[in-house]
C-alpha cells in the first residue's frame, strides 16, 4: 500500500508543475492517478534539481546528476529513503515492476542537457526526446498494464511527440540557456548558426525550421493514437486528453509563426477541458473495435525486449 501523504505530495507537485498533466490525470480512477502522480514527482524532481543546480559548472552538475542516479537506484533496489519523491518512486517500481534502464535512461538525457549537446540530424534529437519523454511514456505503460510491442512503441513515441512540442515551444528560452535543440542540419539548410536563433531578423526562418520539428511531432503523435486501442477506457481518454492539449500548443506555436515566441504559448482554462472532451470523444469511437477485439496473450518474447 502506497502511503497517502507521498501520493498526497506528489500530487500537489503535478498540480503546480503540469496543469496540462493535472487535468488529464482526473480522468484516471484513483490507482492510475496515484500512481501517475508519484512517477511524475519523480521526474519533476530530477527536472528541478538539475535546473536549480545553476550553473554551467559540469562538476557541480555532475554531482546533482550522481545524486540523484544514486538515489533512483537505491529506489530500484527497494531501499527505503527519507527523501519522499525517491520512497515514491519505490513503491511505484515494485508494484508495477518498472525496468530499471528506463529510468536510468531519463537521466542519461538530463546529462545530455548538463553536457550542452547539440544535434546534427533528425534522428540525433529522437535519441534525446526518446531518453527524456519517450521512456516516460514507457513507464506509464507499465502503471496501465500495457506490455504489447507495437503499443510500447507507441507510447514512446507519444512522449518523444510531446517533447518536440515542448521543444518548439520553448526555442527562444533554450537558446538563452545554451540549448539549442533544432537539428543543426535543419539550421544550415535555412541558412542559420545557431547564434541566430535569438536574432529578431531571423524569426522568420528559425519559424519554417520549427515548423519542421513540429510535422515531425504531429507523424509521432499519430503514431501515439494507435496505441490508445491497448488502453483500458479510462487510461485511454485520460491519454488522449493530454495529447490534445499539447498538440494544441503545437498549433498555436505554428498560427503565430516568428512570433511565437513574444510571449510563451498557454492554452486557457475553457480550451483545454474541450480538449480533454475532445480526447474522450476520440476514444469513444474507438469502442465498436474494442469490443470486438479478441484477447491476445502476451509473449514472453515482447516482454523480454522492452523490459
Amino acid at each position: 500500500m502506497i502511503p497517502t501523504e507521498l501520493i498526497e505530495r506528489c500530487q500537489k507537485i503535478i498540480r503546480l508543475g503540469s496543469k496540462s498533466f493535472a487535468a488529464a490525470s482526473l480522468i484516471f480512477n484513483a490507482e492510475d492517478r496515484a500512481a501517475a502522480s508519484l512517477l511524475y514527482g519523480w521526474c519533476r524532481y530530477c527536472d528541478d534539481t538539475i535546473d536549480a543546480a545553476g550553473t554551467r559548472d559540469e562538476a557541480v552538475l555532475g554531482e546533482a546528476l550522481r545524486g540523484l542516479q544514486e538515489a533512483t537506484e537505491k529506489a530500484f533496489a527497494n531501499v527505503p529513503q527519507e527523501n519522499a519523491v525517491f520512497e515514491a518512486m519505490r513503491h511505484i517500481v515494485v508494484r508495477y515492476q518498472i525496468p530499471r534502464h528506463y529510468a536510468m535512461e531519463l537521466l542519461e538525457g538530463m546529462a545530455m542537457d548538463i553536457r550542452r549537446e547539440r544535434y546534427e540530424t533528425l534522428n540525433d534529437l529522437h535519441l534525446y526526446c526518446y531518453r527524456v519523454a519517450g521512456v516516460v511514456g514507457l513507464m506509464m505503460s507499465h502503471i496501465m498494464g500495457v506490455r504489447s510491442e507495437g503499443a510500447l512503441r507507441n507510447a514512446a513515441d507519444l512522449g518523444s511527440a510531446m517533447q518536440l512540442t515542448n521543444i518548439a515551444r520553448d526555442v527562444y528560452d533554450d537558446a538563452e540557456m545554451g540549448r539549442i535543440y533544432l537539428p543543426m542540419e535543419w539550421l544550415r539548410e535555412a541558412g542559420l548558426d545557431p547564434s541566430d536563433i535569438l536574432s529578431p531578423v531571423e524569426a522568420p526562418r528559425v519559424a519554417g525550421v520549427v515548423r519542421r520539428l513540429l510535422a515531425e511531432a504531429d507523424r509521432l503523435y499519430r503514431s501515439g493514437d494507435e496505441g490508445l486501442r491497448e488502453l483500458r477506457f479510462r487510461p485511454a481518454c485520460a491519454v488522449a486528453g493530454a495529447r490534445y492539449v499539447y498538440a494544441a500548443i503545437g498549433s498555436e506555436v505554428m498560427r503565430r509563426k516568428e512570433y511565437a515566441w513574444a510571449v510563451r504559448v498557454w492554452i486557457p482554462s475553457r480550451k483545454k477541458a474541450l480538449l480533454l472532451l475532445k480526447g474522450v470523444l476520440f476514444v469513444l469511437r474507438s469502442v465498436p473495435g474494442r469490443l470486438a477485439r479478441p484477447w491476445r496473450p502476451i509473449s514472453i518474447a515482447t516482454v523480454w525486449r522492452f523490459s
